[in-house]
């Protein structure tokens, strides 16, 4: 069985609540209108019976469009909606990543205690490279990843559009957002306050396997280091040598299988292209496997 880390879903009810606030979220990103975010036995009839999804939410943010007190209720209540969604799904999905209000740290460290630490089918929680106009590395947000490493919780980093920058686009820019928000987060030096902190990046994180290069002689030795301490999906559309090249980087057991499913390659995902580049890395079977399945095991210690 592959576990695919980085599959979406967009849960109904939560949706609902969501358009009541802001109708026109559709309109901001159009991938919202694929319906195999929603319904499950479509999902099911595009399902390849081999991989098992690992779902998080697709990000419409409560911060981005409510106030704190608000922002919390409609979290813990999408979290709990999203573990139903699991728990009726159980042949396709493996486990849930919940989300937490960027705009209440207070509460968002208390939904890691309370709905993923206390729930073992909720295994970490979604973050994104910024959250409020701010770096996810902002000082502000420094207690939720003090939480995250205490509790042993990974976090999954997405990326959102820098909004300050006019000419956003999904084939490159969320890759830079992934690659900057990273090189904030060790520049912070948050992997040297929390060693135990985890972070799996979305889409084989981003440009630093390319730039490996400009990463160790231009960062100090202990930054550079602490750059391979994220964990990488697969989750760009096939491409096998950058995907040798993450292994490279990152490391033979920090790298995990993610497609990004149903996003990417229409109608449900690039799961089968995603297998296939996978197949046609230059690594041994064994890192194969590692990749399919075992990296993810041992990153949560199953």
């Amino acid at each position: 069985m592959r576990i695919d880390v980085f599959a979406h879903v967009l849960p109904e009810r939560f949706y609902a609540k969501m358009l009541e606030i802001e109708p026109g979220i559709p309109k901001v990103y159009a991938f919202f209108n694929n319906p195999v975010l929603t319904d499950m036995e479509l999902r099911r009839s595009h399902w390849d019976g081999k991989s098992k999804q690992v779902i998080s939410f697709v990000n419409a943010l409560p911060e981005d469009y409510v106030g704190p007190e608000e922002a919390a209720a409609l979290c813990r209540e999408a979290n709990d909606e999203l573990l139903e969604l699991y728990r009726a799904n159980q042949d396709m999905f493996d486990a849930a990543v919940g989300m937490v209000p960027m705009n209440n740290i207070e509460e968002a460290v208390a939904i890691v205690r309370e709905q993923v630490v206390a729930e073992p089918d909720m295994v970490g929680i979604q973050i994104f490279t910024r959250a409020l106009g701010k770096s996810i590395a902002d000082p502000e947000f420094r207690p939720l990843f003090a939480a995250l490493a205490e509790a042993g919780v990974p976090a999954w980093l997405h990326p959102v559009f820098d909004q300050r920058k006019p000419d956003n686009n999904l084939v490159f820019s969320w890759e830079y957002e992934l690659s900057q928000a990273m090189l904030q987060m060790v520049q912070a030096d948050l992997f040297q306050e929390f060693p135990d902190l985890k972070v799996i990046v979305h889409h084989a994180g981003g440009m630093a396997p390319f730039f490996a290069g400009r990463i160790d002689r231009i960062l100090p030795p202990a930054q550079a280091a602490d750059f391979r301490r994220f964990y990488v999906d697969t989750a760009i559309l096939g491409n096998p040598r950058a995907l040798d090249l993450a292994v490279d980087f990152f490391g033979e057991d920090h790298v995990v299988f993610g497609t990004d499913a149903p996003l990417g390659i229409l109608p449900a995902g690039a799961t089968r292209e995603i297998c296939q580049a996978i197949e046609d890395m230059h690594v041994s079977d064994e890192v194969k496997q590692a990749i399919f399945e075992d990296n993810y095991r041992r990153l949560l210690q199953l």
